[in-house]
């Protein structure tokens, strides 16, 4: 274990063997820290935060703090990080805002600089989220998903798998998977094409969910009878069939429907 002297270390944190821990670094009493994890200089770990196995945690990054809730009281809530993420420079990741809730950043992420995930948000795995982007409380963004610099996330919003956000959107409904979006009202300007064939998902499954976009995306469907013509005139493809699940599940702040001009 390499602990810079300049750091404040809580006896009763739990630390694996080889995490190294940077200078002024504080870390708190109810820390866990897995293998292989470098926590770089001024970084502040607090409240119960569990933080996984070869993650890379750059200056500044704040993880563990309470809630900006007014709700909160000081309850025991939770951060949960798991392995192989890169957390950049100023990131803040807060707990739950209720007992025994929990905020959740996954595997083989990427957060830039000053991106905030606030109280009961989750992130999934492989995700990218670009500098200065903003999750308000219980947003969700699934697997694979890319979100733009400066972005921001209303409270209760879910971002599907593969989905692409342009920076600087406004995103206040849930945006399908598979999904571009962009804009401030923010639309949707068709599907990630190139993000799927990355992903290996074939041609036919990619076209299947165009075909799925186009309908969910006329104005005279309503979401209930676009899952109809969905599943009527779609081929149910596994990729098509996750698009219809995302639409069926229940939102708050309901599905973006909006087609923009591409």
């Amino acid at each position: 274990m390499k602990i810079n002297p300049t750091a404040h270390v809580h006896p009763d944190a739990q630390l694996a063997d080889d995490v190294e821990i940077g200078a002024f670094t504080i870390v708190g009493p109810n820390v866990k820290i897995g293998a292989g994890t470098e926590v770089r200089s001024s970084c502040v770990l607090d409240g119960w935060t569990e933080i996984g196995e070869h993650n890379i945690i750059f200056p500044g990054v704040v993880i563990g703090t309470e809630p900006q809730d007014f709700g909160y009281h000081g309850e025991r809530s939770f951060v949960k990080v798991g392995d192989r993420n890169i957390l950049r420079e100023y990131v803040t990741i807060h707990r739950g805002a209720h007992e025994d809730t929990t905020t959740i950043v996954g595997s083989d992420n990427m957060l830039m600089a000053y991106v905030h995930v606030a109280h009961n948000c989750r992130v999934g795995n492989q995700v990218t989220i670009a500098n200065y982007a903003g999750m308000a409380g219980y947003a969700s963004v699934d697997d694979q998903a890319v979100l733009g610099g400066l972005c921001g996330l209303h409270q209760f919003v879910r971002i599907g798998r593969l989905c692409m956000v342009g920076g600087l959107s406004k995103v206040n409904k849930d945006v399908p998977p598979f999904c571009m979006a962009d804009g401030n009202p923010m639309s949707l300007f068709g599907t990630n094409f190139r993000g799927m064939r990355r992903r290996d998902i074939n041609s036919e499954a990619r076209n299947a969910v165009k075909s799925a976009f186009n309908i969910l995306c006329s104005r005279s469907l309503s979401v209930p009878a676009a899952i109809e013509a969905i599943e009527r005139d779609v081929p149910q493809l596994p990729e098509v069939e996750e698009f219809v699940r995302f639409l069926r599940e229940k939102s708050r702040m309901g599905v973006l429907t909006r087609a923009g001009k591409e």
